[in-house]
């Protein structure tokens, strides 16, 4: 039987900025191209949980961020949530390159062991 392992890489970060009274809960996800939007709606969901007791806990708003790129650079709303945290677009482009160089790597290692 051949298994094909699922690799993912999940980061969350928390920003809070007191002149703002705001906190962002960001989550970066790498997923295979084909499920990123579901990725998206899927962090947003789960970390609404979160947002709540941190409004609740330090009296400031609270948004979740979700920073998703799939594995080749594919993004769905990534200039989006990148411009919440007034991030310019060079540096989509460059989350995207990161993305295509770990999913390279990645690659590499798996075809040298099984070569």
């Amino acid at each position: 039987m051949n298994h094909t392992p699922t690799i993912i890489i999940i980061i969350i970060i928390i920003v809070m900025d007191k002149e703002m009274d705001h906190t962002w809960i960001i989550n970066i996800a790498v997923p295979g191209d084909s499920r990123i939007e579901e990725k998206e709606r899927e962090k947003v969901e789960k970390y609404q949980d979160l947002a709540r007791e941190i409004r609740r806990l330090w009296k400031t708003s609270a948004n979740v961020i979700p920073i998703v790129v799939g594995a080749l650079g594919a993004v769905a709303r990534l200039d989006e949530y990148m411009s919440m945290l007034d991030i310019e677009r060079k540096e989509v482009d460059r989350v995207q390159f990161s993305a295509l160089l770990g999913s390279a790597r990645i690659l590499r290692k798996v075809l040298d062991i099984s070569g």
